[in-house]
Formats: C-alpha cells, structure tokens, sequence
C-alpha cells in the first residue's frame, strides 16, 4: 500500500500546486502509477510524453495515449525518434561493431538516452517545472535519464516516485486500483523493452545466475526453418541495401529484422555489470542487429588494415561502454565518432548470409576494395611478391627480439 514518505513532504512543503510535470511515460505499470501519484499526491498538472525508438506500431501509440488521456492526464505527445536515434547512436554503434560483452548490442541501453533527451525538450517546449520517471533505485535507467535530464535542464527537478518511495509491484497495482485505475497488470509476468535495435526481456528468471529464459517469453517465435539466403549492402559502412533493394538504412533495418525475427535469431542472455555497481542479466532478442553487426564486421575484416581493426576495437568497445552508462555528452564520444565515420572510407560492398532457426551463417562479401583480391598472393599457397630467401630473411629478423631476450634470460 501506498505509504507516507519524507519525500512527499519535502515537496508539499513547496508551493507547487498545479505547476506542470512532464512524465516519461510508456503506459506500463511504473509510468501509469507515477502518473496517479503526481495528480493525486503532489497536485501537479501531468502531461505524458511517449519517445518511440521503433518498439510500438502505430495501432500501440494510439492506445498509449488513449491510456494517458483515461488517466487524467492534461495532454500527451507520442514523438517518433527513428532516423535521429539512428543518425546519432546506433550508426556508430554499427561502425564500432559494438556488443557489449561481446553479446548485447545495447537494445535498450541507448535508446534511454534519446528518450531522455526529447522529453527535457518537451518539457522546456510547455514550460514544466518538473520531469519525472518511473526508474527503480536499482537499474541502469535512472542513471541515464538523470544525467540526461541535469545535463540539458539543471533548472527542471526530477522527480521519481518508484525510487523514492520504494514500491513493490503489487503495491502500485493496489495504488492504482484505489484510484480507479484497473488494468490487468498482473498478466505481465516478464518486462518487455522493445526497440528497433533489440528487445529486452526480464523476469524472475533473470534474477538468478542459473535459470534460462523459457522459450515462450520472448515476443518473437520460430515461424520458419527452411534456410534462407540474404544480402546485405553497405556504404562506407552504413546498411544501405537489403537484397537488391536500396533503401534507407532505417528501412533496411526494419526490413532485416521482419524476416529474421521469424527465424527466432539475436537470441541470448547478457550478463554484465550495472552502473550503480551490482552484476546484472537481462535476456533479449536482437534479430537485426546482430545479423547487421556481423555482417559489418565480416567485410571490415577484408577491407580494414590489421591496425585499423585493431585500433577500432578498442575504441568501439570504450564507445559503447560510455553509451551504456549514460555518457553521450562526454566530449570524447565525438572524437571516437569521427574516428569510426572514417575509417569506413572502404567499407563498401555486399555480405552474403544464410538465416536459419535459431542461428545465421556469414558466407562471404563482395567488394572491390577486398584486401584478399592481392596480387602479391595467396594465403597458405603462393607468393608472386617475394622469394623465399626474402621470406627466410623476413622471419630471421623478425625473431631476433625473442632470441636475444632468451639468450640473455637463459637461466631464468
């Protein structure tokens, strides 16, 4: 049950009757009972704003925001972020071929932050004096949506009901129902995020170390098992065509993952650490970018130098470690993302897959800067550039720095 906290009175001893807050709202159970709590405890004017990243159809916003206006609330915008979430994050993570782990592609991670980002606009845009949200005091959200929304408006206070006070499921759901608010929440037995870069799923079974997700919880099931071969086109590393058609990058994401989706692929549980300290799992399913991800990776490795691989890695892996905790406006992710843009200067070509249940299989790529396209050789078979005395005198050189390091340490 709802309960009294030094929290609500820190803000009724404020004069904030009817000054306007802006709930980042999703229609779930959190963001629906923040919504109820700010009307009916804290007496504030509550406007919703839905920031979709590709997770709800057009059908869903349209039942969000009936939701929001059932719910008292004083208007409700639904803004479609798409081709910005691309532009500004998930096309660098494509470059930086970023799972983090070397599992997630950061499904939800990031999206946060642009979410974030368009409701400190829609607050500044009506005037609220205040943002809230419906993060727990134990996850990676509130961290994100808070420095978004300190770094952009330190004048608007956030506020954060489900933090603050604490609250168990069941007791936002007797909360609401007191306030005639009685929707089958109870039915949602796994947490969905949906987005267009991947969909996270949790449930009781991601809270052990040991138990798997059953089958039957992720939103996409097994509809095909007859193998089926696409191709992917890139431009200077950016998914461009999707087999023979060219489109949007965007488009050819949405596209990839309609068909891959059925194959049941992008499938796994990551297990990582969380920003606030505490190892976390979390399964998803990430049809499309996984696919999109290996596939650039597999024409980088034959159109990239050995260095520029190397490098790229490195620097891939800390950009989405920064992504993840929140830290886009850290000035160094726009350095690494100059760096990526350019060194897709010769990532052009196609990537041949095969999609089956379960599992894909990268066949190949086609592209004219493919650096095995050599005339100086093949390799394990001929060499047209050197002769085998330059290759003796190659490796004896090579190996002088070991035999001079063992010959000096030999009693070691």
């Amino acid at each position: 049950m709802y309960q009294e906290s030094s929290f609500n009175s820190r803000y009724q001893k404020k004069n904030i009757n009817m000054e306007k807050v802006v709930v980042a709202y999703s229609g779930g159970l959190d963001t629906s009972y923040c919504v109820k709590y700010l009307q009916n405890e804290l007496k504030l004017e509550v406007h919703t704003a839905l920031v979709n990243t590709g997770g709800f159809s057009a059908d869903e916003l349209e039942a969000v925001e009936k939701k929001a206006y059932e719910m008292g609330v004083v208007s409700h915008t639904n803004k479609n972020i798409l081709e910005k979430y691309y532009n500004n994050a998930i096309k660098y993570m494509v470059f930086g071929n970023v799972l983090k782990n070397n599992t997630y592609p950061l499904s939800v991670s990031a999206e946060r932050v642009f979410q974030a980002i368009e409701v400190v606009n829609y607050a500044k845009k009506i005037g609220a004096k205040y943002i809230a949200h419906g993060s727990t005091g134990a996850g990676n959200d509130q961290v994100r949506f808070d420095m978004i929304f300190q770094t952009l408006a330190p004048e608007i206070e956030i506020i954060t009901p489900i933090r603050d006070l604490k609250l168990s499921r069941q007791e936002e759901i007797e909360y609401l129902k007191n306030c005639g608010v009685d929707y089958p929440w109870e039915k949602a037995k796994y947490s969905i995020n949906k987005g267009i870069w991947g969909t996270s799923v949790g449930g009781v079974e991601t809270l052990t170390s040991h138990q798997a997700i059953p089958d039957e919880a992720y939103p996409s099931q097994l509809e095909k098992t007859e193998p089926l071969d696409v191709k992917l086109h890139f431009k200077n590393g950016e998914f461009v065509g999707f087999n023979d058609v060219f489109d949007t990058p965007v488009n050819n994401i949405l596209k990839l993952e309609a068909i891959a989706s059925k194959y049941a692929i992008g499938r796994d549980i990551h297990v990582g650490d969380t920003i606030v300290g505490i190892k976390g799992r979390v399964a998803f399913e990430a049809a499309a970018a996984i696919v999109t991800i290996k596939a650039h990776h597999l024409l980088e490795k034959h159109v990239l130098s050995k260095w520029q691989q190397n490098l790229k890695d490195q620097l891939g892996n800390w950009y989405g470690m920064l992504l993840h905790d929140g830290q886009y406006f850290e000035p160094v992710l726009r350095n690494i993302e100059a760096f990526l843009t350019d060194s897709q200067k010769t990532v052009t070509g196609e990537v041949y897959v095969t999609l089956k249940p379960y599992h894909f299989s990268l066949n190949g790529i086609a592209s004219k800067h493919d650096l095995m396209k050599s005339k100086f050789g093949e390799y394990g078979e001929t060499n047209k550039a050197w002769t085998a005395d330059d290759a003796k005198g190659f490796i004896k050189i090579l190996g002088t720095a070991n035999k001079i390091y063992h010959s000096v340490n030999s009693e070691l």
